[in-house]
């Protein structure tokens, strides 16, 4: 009878492997024949969560509605890229690239309509979801596929706490969006940590995949239904970049959702190429580096011509260059993290664009120097965080930090954690700069940093005192 019931379990043990895998053995609901265990949970999730933010944006329409549209196009993006990883066995580097690329594509359609409606009357819903829609990017990414989407949810959180602020009291409907939209994240978490928690699975027993399966894998093989949940929504608004543009995207998309092996590809530097350990070199004609000299100012201003500092000169770079880090250059560049620091070590990031870093760990200090949209995410710095020539800045900080200095720098967010709140704020010559402290609730209230002055003599000396302005 023992043996009985071993075979008994070793035979559904089978079953369910073979159902997985496409096997012979298939699930005996007609319904879903031919289509992956993992593909039927991602429709669920479609059905789920996704269905229910699809539904609460048509209802809040205008630039929400589009919004979610494009999401949901870059949702079926992504279960197309399931089915094609349900069918085939892994396929090379570059021809994994070129199956992510749709998806690659419609993270930067989401992330371009927040950058062209910026007026907004509901930019923070657009914020929210353009800072955290590169978690399509997870089935990239390995062995940590769950602790990225959750990074890049957590990203949300900056505007969303915003959405709950200005409508707990006044629509509901707002509330429940935000619930929604957060729930596809953490429903896809769970859903990776169950059938792809070191990385996306691949089927072991069909052909290798080409660059010719992502076209038919819109729809599971055979005769097998749409997903369910909402109809597919219109195309999204054509993009007016070129086929190279494209590209280049697809491949940055690639390297970045490398995450922390994003530096592997750099090129050592011998000390014969190094100017202070070979002085010939500084002899020889033209320019020894293209970054800058370290903690110096460049003479463009933050109010330049943008369309004379619009391009970054020299190439990308995120190196250690002895103890100080060097983020320089970087365009576009949504998951940029420092992990491996100590604290004599120091961050300078120069000229960098649209783009956000997080830096694990205590560090002595950061410098933001002619950055633009930039957001920064540290754990500890015993030192000074000082930015400067920069616009449209944002820095959290999770741990401690005892000085901010803000200087020349238009647009600047500053998110103090629980233990930091004793920071001091240095700011000169800087405007639209604006401290959030945190609350019991988990929201942040946002204080103004003032930027006009009144200055009297008082008969011995000057006295200066900060100018309310109604309004």
């Amino acid at each position: 009878a023992d043996m009985e019931r071993l075979v008994e379990r070793l035979e559904k043990a089978v079953e369910r492997l073979e159902t997985v895998c496409q096997g012979p053995g298939m699930c005996g609901d007609s319904s879903s024949k031919g289509v992956a265990q993992y593909v039927q949970a991602f429709d669920a999730l479609l059905a789920g969560p996704a269905a229910e933010y699809v539904k609460i944006s048509t209802e809040i329409g205008g630039d929400v509605q589009k919004h979610a549209e494009m999401v949901h196009a870059g949702l079926m993006s992504e279960r197309s890229v399931l089915v094609t990883a349900s069918q085939h066995r892994q396929p090379t580097e570059n021809v994994f690239s070129a199956l992510l690329k749709p998806i690659s594509e419609q993270i930067q359609v989401v992330q371009s309509f927040r950058e062209k409606n910026r007026g907004s009357r509901m930019f923070n819903h657009l914020s929210a979801v353009s800072d955290s829609i590169p978690a399509l990017g997870w089935v990239a990414m390995a062995p940590k596929p769950g602790p990225y989407v959750k990074e890049m949810t957590d990203a949300a959180m900056f505007y969303t706490n915003r959405i709950l602020k200005e409508y707990r009291d006044v629509d509901k409907k707002h509330v429940d969006w935000v619930k929604a939209y957060l729930s596809i994240w953490t429903e896809l978490q769970a859903y990776i940590k169950e059938y792809h928690t070191t990385g996306l699975t691949w089927s072991r027993t069909g052909p290798v995949a080409t660059e010719g399966a992502k076209a038919p894998s819109a729809s599971p093989a055979g005769a097998a239904p749409p997903p369910p949940g909402p109809p597919p929504p219109p195309a999204p608004a054509h993009s007016s970049s070129s086929a190279d543009d494209s590209a280049s995207r697809s491949a940055l998309f690639a390297q970045i959702n490398r995450g922390e092996g994003i530096t592997s590809g750099l090129r050592h530097v011998s000390d014969d190429m190094k100017t202070h350990k070979n002085p010939a070199l500084k002899n020889q004609g033209g320019p020894v580096r293209s970054g800058p000299k370290p903690f110096t100012s460049p003479k463009p201003a933050c109010n330049a011509n943008p369309s004379q500092t619009a391009s970054p000169k020299g190439p990308a770079l995120l190196e250690l260059e002895g103890k100080k880090w060097r983020v320089e250059n970087q365009e576009n560049a949504t998951n940029l993290v420092i992990s491996d620091t100590e604290l004599k070590q120091v961050a300078y990031v120069f000229k960098c664009t649209n783009s956000t870093l997080q830096i694990k760990g205590k560090i002595n200090s950061i410098t933001l120097d002619n950055c633009k949209k930039l957001g920064l995410v540290f754990d500890d710095v015993v030192g000074i965080v000082e930015i400067i020539n920069s616009r449209d800045i944002k820095v959290q900080v999770m741990g401690k930090v005892p000085t901010i200095s803000i200087n020349k720098t238009d647009g600047c967010h500053v998110y103090l954690s629980k233990s930091s709140l004793e920071c001091e704020i240095v700011s000169a010559k800087s405007s639209e700069m604006n401290v959030l402290i945190p609350t019991e609730g988990g929201d942040f209230t946002e204080f103004p940093v003032p930027e006009q002055f009144k200055t009297v003599w008082n008969g011995q000396k000057l006295v200066t005192t900060v100018t309310e302005i109604a309004g």
